[in-house]
């Protein structure tokens, strides 16, 4: 069945799907409580239905140049391409050019196309209510350039259409993918996908690759609890799924930067900082109702996920000794900055015992949450063993400076000089941290076996058979 439907959708009301009044229509309600539809949740999308399957959002402003061809475009590679029933969304962004006057145009003139103005900025925004509004199953979007080659987009929707996969993302960051752009955003990119998979342990190549979809009945879930508008909306979206448990796919890709482009790179890297920043303490707040999502949401276990490393994947090493390191790397900087402070107006072991007791505790919140992936319950008690954990360092520290002042006087000097008792103390705590990692990895935050795993080293009892009875 052909979409029909050409009209603009106010900034205030939902987008309503083909045949329908934007005044009757009403998002899908979004309660995170387990329902019928959740249990079904990873069927196949049922492509018999005759509506659109497909629903690709290309959030702009101020795109009067590129607006028309890319559409065009696309609406070309998917009448040829993709089997199914779609539509293309133009999302508006408050454009003050002759945006909307095209996007209209090109609503009237291809039936599949319809028109969106939102009065408010961000293409997060823009996302979040065309998505929360269409009835489409499957939802995808696009930057406007088409910097990504087309070729990838029918294996970005195959794992959702199927129900192997809740989202599929376009990565630019694996040795398949191939990339044309300058080294300033290479280098900016990978270093924020990196600092994404060491700081919230993230396990996604690309966070900001514009090309991506995601499964409508996900989304009428997790979107929700998304606050971003513009830039960082991408990177929420993806750690939040993760930490519901959904199956992220990743879909190498072509893809040509766009010298024209409008986006800040600068500006955007320290937005996106910031929102790691929050979107953090949303997480360790509750803010976000994690636990209750993931039940809602997860897949199931397989019968191997009873091994350790499968049933949480923060339990590899590679990825905590890169967690831990950058979590100690902070700590050992603001411990530095600390012990300098109070050097300033007290003895040296009373200064170095409180910040090695602040830097501690905090310490081990961190480790505790993203290199161990620990939540819920035993808060209390992580950080009574993280306590004792802290005298051993506290004794590491404490008789380096004990050393070094007593050489001092050997020498016949009164005191080190200052220099030398930051390098001891650093050294020392180096040394402690490499020690306190072995200990929150193999007692504080050791992961006991699962049940399972244990009856399955048991030894099973002979049966005694009838003839040995008698």
């Amino acid at each position: 069945m052909a979409l029909t439907d050409s009209s603009t959708a106010s900034a205030d009301c939902a987008v309503p799907p083909p045949g329908t009044s934007g005044s009757t229509f009403r998002p899908v309600h979004t309660d995170v409580r387990p329902s019928t539809a959740t249990l079904l949740r990873h069927a196949p999308v049922d492509t018999r239905s005759g509506s659109a399957v497909l629903d690709v959002t290309i959030p702009v402003f101020n795109e009067e140049r590129d607006l028309e061809e890319c559409v065009r475009r696309l609406h070309g590679h998917l009448r040829g391409g993709f089997p199914h029933p779609f539509r293309i969304t133009i999302a508006d962004n408050a454009s003050t050019d002759a945006t909307l006057k095209i996007a209209e145009r090109l609503g009237r003139e291809l039936p599949e196309v319809i028109a969106v103005h939102l009065d408010e900025k961000g293409r997060g925004n823009a996302l979040r209510k065309v998505w929360l509004a269409s009835p489409a199953p499957v939802l995808a979007y696009m930057d406007v350039d088409l910097s990504t080659d087309l070729a990838a987009l029918a294996p970005l929707l195959a794992p959702l259409i199927s129900g192997h996969s809740d989202l599929a993302i376009g990565t630019r960051l694996t040795r398949n993918s191939r990339v044309v752009r300058g080294p300033k955003r290479e280098f900016i990119s990978r270093s924020y996908n990196l600092m994404l998979q060491s700081l919230m342990g993230a396990r996604f190549s690309d966070a900001q690759c514009g090309f991506k979809a995601i499964r409508a009945d996900v989304a009428q879930r997790i979107l929700p609890h998304t606050l971003d508008k513009e830039w960082f909306f991408d990177t929420e979206l993806l750690v939040l799924a993760e930490r519901c448990g959904l199956r992220v796919h990743e879909v190498p890709v072509d893809w040509i930067d766009d010298p024209d482009s409008s986006v800040d790179v600068v500006r955007t890297a320290l937005a996106d900082l910031r929102g790691m920043a929050r979107l953090s303490r949303d997480l360790l707040s509750g803010r976000i109702p994690v636990p209750e999502l993931r039940a809602a949401l997860a897949r199931g276990p397989l019968p191997a996920s009873d091994r350790t490393a499968e049933k949480n994947p923060r339990n590899r090493l590679f990825g905590q000794l890169v967690r831990f390191g950058a979590i100690g790397a902070a700590s050992t900087l603001a411990y530095l900055l600390l012990f300098l402070f109070c050097r300033g107006f007290m003895d040296p072991q009373l200064a170095n015992f409180l910040a090695l007791l602040i830097t501690a505790i905090a310490n081990t919140g961190a480790n505790r949450r993203f290199t161990f992936g620990i939540q819920g319950g035993g808060a209390v008690r992580a950080h009574f063993e993280g306590l004792l954990v802290f005298g051993i360092g506290l004794g590491l520290t404490s008789g380096a400076l004990t050393l070094v002042h007593n050489s001092s006087v050997l020498y016949g000097s009164t005191a080190p000089e200052r220099w030398v008792e930051v390098l001891t103390v650093v050294a020392a705590n180096l040394a402690a941290t490499v020690l306190r990692f072995l200990l929150f990895r193999l007692w504080v935050f050791r992961q006991p076996p699962s049940p399972r795993a244990e009856e399955t080293t048991e030894q099973p009892r002979p049966v005694e058979t009838e003839t040995a009875a008698r």
